[in-house]
C-alpha cells in the first residue's frame, strides 16, 4: 500500500485514547474498527473485516494456546486456593518474610522453577505474592515491577527451554535464508544473547531498584480501571476464600507437577522434531503448546488428587470456572491486540518503517537506529513477538547491505521487543501482572515507563559505541 503512513492512525488512538480515558480496551476497540475501515470504507464492508481480523486471529494455533494456557491455568489457580494451597503456602511463606526485601527476594528466587514463559511464571508466582502484600507494607507497584523486569528481562536472554527460543531461531534462519548469508542461525542466536544490551542493562537496574532503593508506603488504586465496578460482587468469594483451612500441599503437589511435565514434555517434543541432545531439544521444542499440555495434564491430575484428599467436587468445579473467568479480561484485551497487529501489518505498517529507515545509514548506527525504531514500535504494539516478526527481517536486510555487525543487529531487533513487552500497555506481562495486582493497567504502565526509559537511553549508548568499535 502506497500510503502505508495510514498504519500508524490506530496505534495513535490506541495510546491515546488509552492515557484519556485510563482504560485500554475502548481504544483497541476503537482503533481496530478504524484500521479495518480504513481497508474497506463501507460500514458493512468495514465491519466484515474487523470480525474477519478477530477470527483470524482466534484461529491462529499459537494464539489459541496461549488463550487456552491462561484459562486452563487461572482455572488451576482458582481449584487451588479453594482447596487451601495459596492459603497454606502463603502462610508457610510469610511466616519466613518479614520484610520488604525478603518478599522481594522470594520473586526472584521463583526464576529456576518458573523461566519458560512469560505468562506461566506472571500467573504462578502472582497470586501468591498477591497474598503476602498483606503482611507487608510494599507498594503494589513495586511488587509489579519487581516480577516484570525478573520476568522480561531474564528469560529472553536464555538460550534454552523458554517459549521463545524456537520463534527467535525461525525469525533468523528466515532472514539468512532470504539473503543468502553463510551463517548458522542458532549460532547467530548465541553470539546476538551478550548483545542484547537492554535486557541485560534492565537485570541490573531491576536488581539495584528492588534491592537498594528506598522503601515506599502502599500505593491505593485511586484511578478508575476496567473491572472496578464488579469488585464489589467478588466480596462473597474472598470471604469464602478467607474461611479455607490452609493445606499448603495443595499448592506445592500441582506445582511441581506441572513444572515437572513441563520439563519432561519439551524434552520429549524436542525428540520427536529430530533433537539429538537435551539442549537441543529444549531448543527445538514447540515450548508454547508444551507447557498448555502441562497444565491440561495437571489439571485433571490435581482434581483426582483433591477429591481423594475429600475436597467438595462442586467447589472445585465453580473455582475452576472462577479462576478462569478472572483471566477473561486479560484475554479480550489480548485478541484485540493481536487483531491490531493484523490490521496494522495490512495498512503496509513494515513497508512504511522500511521506506522511512532506508539503506543509507552508515553501518555502525544500524544496530543503534534498529533498537530505538524498534522501541518505539514495540511500545505501540505491546508484543516482543510482533516486534520481532517485523522488525527481524528488516534487521538483517539492513547488515547484510551496510556490513554492520548481524549478532548485534540481531540482538537490537530482541532488545527492541523486550522494550515494549516489559513496558507498554498492550503487553500480555504488563496486563496480566496489574490484573493479578488489581492496579490501574495505564498509570502501571506509566510508572514502569518511567524507570525502563533509563534502561532504554544506556542500552542506546551501549548500541553506538559496540557499534563503533565492533560493526
Amino acid at each position: 500500500m502506497e500510503q502505508s503512513w495510514l498504519s500508524l492512525i490506530p496505534f495513535i488512538i490506541v495510546i491515546g485514547l488509552s492515557i484519556w480515558q485510563k482504560r485500554i480496551l475502548p481504544g483497541l476497540v476503537l482503533s481496530l474498527v478504524v484500521g479495518a475501515f480504513l481497508l474497506e470504507f463501507s460500514i458493512l464492508d468495514g465491519t466484515k473485516e474487523t470480525v474477519s481480523y478477530i477470527v483470524t486471529t482466534l484461529a491462529d494455533p499459537g494464539n489459541i494456546n496461549i488463550i487456552a494456557f491462561l484459562y486452563l491455568f487461572g482455572g488451576l489457580i482458582g481449584m487451588m486456593q479453594i482447596s487451601g494451597g495459596v492459603k497454606g503456602f502463603s502462610e508457610w511463606v510469610g511466616n519466613k518474610i518479614d520484610s520488604e526485601r525478603g518478599l522481594l527476594a522470594v520473586i526472584w528466587l521463583t526464576l529456576p522453577f518458573t523461566f519458560m514463559m512469560p505468562m506461566f511464571r506472571i500467573m504462578m508466582i502472582g497470586p501468591v505474592i498477591k497474598s503476602l502484600l498483606k503482611k507487608v507494607n510494599i507498594s503494589n507497584w513495586k511488587v509489579g515491577f519487581t516480577m516484570d523486569v525478573s520476568t522480561s528481562s531474564v528469560i529472553v536472554l536464555l538460550p534454552v527451554a523458554t517459549a521463545f527460543v524456537g520463534f527467535m531461531v525461525s525469525l533468523i534462519e528466515g532472514g539468512i535464508q532470504k539473503h543468502n548469508l553463510n551463517a548458522d542461525a542458532y549460532q547467530v542466536f548465541l553470539y546476538s544473547i551478550p548483545f542484547n544490551f537492554f535486557a541485560i542493562v534492565m537485570l541490573i537496574i531491576g536488581l539495584i531498584w528492588t534491592f537498594w532503593s528506598k522503601p515506599k508506603k502502599k500505593q491505593t488504586n485511586n484511578g478508575p480501571q476496567d473491572g472496578e465496578e464488579g469488585k464489589h460482587h467478588r466480596a462473597s468469594i474472598k470471604k469464602e476464600l478467607e474461611m479455607v483451612k490452609a493445606q499448603p500441599w495443595n499448592l506445592i503437589v500441582p506445582l511441581f507437577l506441572l513444572l515437572g511435565l513441563t520439563l519432561f514434555l519439551l524434552w520429549q517434543d524436542g525428540v520427536e522434531k529430530g533433537a539429538t541432545s537435551l539442549f537441543n531439544a529444549f531448543a527445538e521444542a514447540d515450548a508454547t503448546f508444551v507447557i498448555l499440555l502441562a497444565v491440561f495434564i495437571t489439571l485433571i491430575i490435581t482434581f483426582i488428587f483433591y477429591m481423594i484428599r475429600d475436597q467438595k467436587l462442586g467447589e472445585t468445579i465453580y473455582h475452576f470456572y472462577d479462576g478462569g473467568n478472572q483471566l477473561m479480561e486479560a484475554i479480550i484485551l489480548l485478541v484485540l491486540v493481536w487483531s491490531l497487529s493484523l490490521v496494522t501489518e495490512d495498512l503496509g505498517f513494515s513497508q512504511f518503517i522500511e521506506a522511512t529507515l532506508g539503506s543509507f545509514l552508515p553501518a555502525f548506527t544500524i544496530p543503534a537506529i534498529v533498537f530505538i525504531v524498534g522501541s518505539i514500535v514495540s511500545y505501540f504494539l505491546g508484543s516482543s513477538f510482533g516486534t520481532w516478526g517485523i522488525f527481524m527481517p528488516l534487521g538483517v536486510a539492513l547488515a547484510a547491505s551496510t556490513g554492520a555487525s548481524l549478532p548485534m543487529t540481531v540482538g537490537a531487533v530482541f532488545a527492541s521487543g523486550s522494550f515494549g513487552a516489559m513496558t507498554s500497555p498492550l503487553g500480555d506481562t504488563t496486563i496480566t501482572t496489574a490484573s493479578i495486582l488489581e492496579v490501574p493497567l495505564i498509570d502501571y504502565a506509566r510508572y514502569k515507563l518511567k524507570i525502563v526509559s533509563i534502561g532504554l537511553g544506556i542500552a542506546a549508548v551501549l548500541y553506538l559505541i559496540a557499534g563503533f568499535f565492533i560493526g
